[in-house]
């Protein structure tokens, strides 16, 4: 069994991590932490967890996490430096959902994070935890970096293209909706319903801190400079990404649907949908499956990519449950195969 910790166990991305971990069949849940609510049992805060967990949080403890054999960090950006150090000095595995390790370039992501990089000399270890491009440096790294949940559907969205060369010499264009859960679970104005219910609106206009993530990985596929203009919304529902990606390209219709079918045929977590289908966010609720389809527009080189994900399982947790299963050698499915739930 996997003795695993999880440090920042409060937030949405804590409770979904600790909801696919409740059953996983290879994993023994040690240690949840929480500064703010040291003592107090995981299930009074999570009722739905009730009979499945029966932990109590704690303060942060290098010496309690150093015994797991993995900790995932589901903390805010900058947190992860300090602690991550000490348990992988231990002999753990980490495992961050946070942006402190994603990017290769330390002073890209001081300027975008607006803080110094707290562990500069673990950035090269770091493997990103995209398993559908980088699955081997996965499997062999003891620090995997979960990419953001704007990411993942971008990337999974582009990936195809990028890699044969067919975004270069232009700029493609990432519209994308997200639900509430996506700013966390603090309380802000914008996440009030009254705030958020009934609207949408753009946010991060001007540039968002995940641009250079989306532009790295696009880039490393291509092998060359890759230019995304991205724009995210704010929709009126809890759960969900829906990217809408725009591109050109001379090949056909027909050309395009079985070049992505051919790319993820093998891919147990992406689901090329048949010509002519649009993926909803309803239909991968609660599941690790990003769904995917392509649409070549008539008499025109217009590509458009529909790319759906739950943000808080493929977009976050369930890639790191995912990343989890490739480092230690298991089923990269195993604890995984939830159905979407509907409606």
């Amino acid at each position: 069994m996997i003795k695993v910790g999880i440090v920042g166990g409060t937030g949405y991305t804590g409770v979904e991590l600790l909801r696919l971990l409740a059953h996983h069949p290879e994993v023994e849940l040690r240690v949840i932490t929480s500064r703010s609510e040291e003592g107090v049992a995981v299930a009074d805060l999570y009722p739905n967890l009730r009979g499945h967990v029966d932990l109590k949080f704690t303060v942060p403890d290098a010496q309690a996490l150093a015994a797991c054999d993995l900790v995932f960090f589901a903390t805010p950006h900058g947190v992860a430096h300090a602690l991550a150090d000490e348990v992988l000095a231990a002999g753990a595995r980490v495992v961050d959902l946070s942006a402190d390790f994603r990017l290769t370039d330390i002073a890209t992501w001081e300027s975008w994070y607006g803080q110094a990089h707290g562990a500069p000399h673990l950035v090269d270890q770091a493997a990103y935890g995209l398993p559908e491009r980088y699955r081997s440096k996965v499997c062999d790294s003891k620090l995997v970096a979960v990419p953001g949940c704007f990411p993942t559907s971008i990337e999974l969205g582009l990936l195809p293209l990028a890699e044969k060369g067919l975004l270069k010499d232009q700029r493609a264009i990432a519209d994308c909706k997200t639900g509430v859960s996506g700013a966390g679970r603090g309380a802000k104005v914008g996440s009030l319903l009254c705030e958020a219910s009934e609207s949408l609106h753009a946010y991060g206009v001007s540039g968002h801190r995940h641009l250079p993530e989306i532009r790295q990985v696009l880039s490393d596929a291509a092998g060359s400079s890759v230019d995304v203009t991205f724009i995210p919304h704010l929709t009126p529902m809890i759960r969900g990404i829906h990217a809408t990606l725009y591109c050109r390209s001379d090949l056909s219709q027909e050309e395009l649907q079985q070049l992505y079918q051919q790319r993820y045929a093998d891919e147990p977590f992406v689901d090329v949908m048949p010509a002519g289908s649009a993926p909803s966010t309803r239909s991968v609720k609660g599941s690790n499956v990003c769904r995917i389809a392509v649409h070549k527009l008539a008499y025109s080189d217009q590509v458009v990519i529909l790319s759906a994900i739950d943000n808080l399982v493929k977009g976050a947790s369930g890639q790191a449950v995912q990343n989890m299963n490739l480092m230690f050698g298991l089923e990269e499915t195993c604890g995984l195969n939830h159905v979407a739930l509907m409606p």
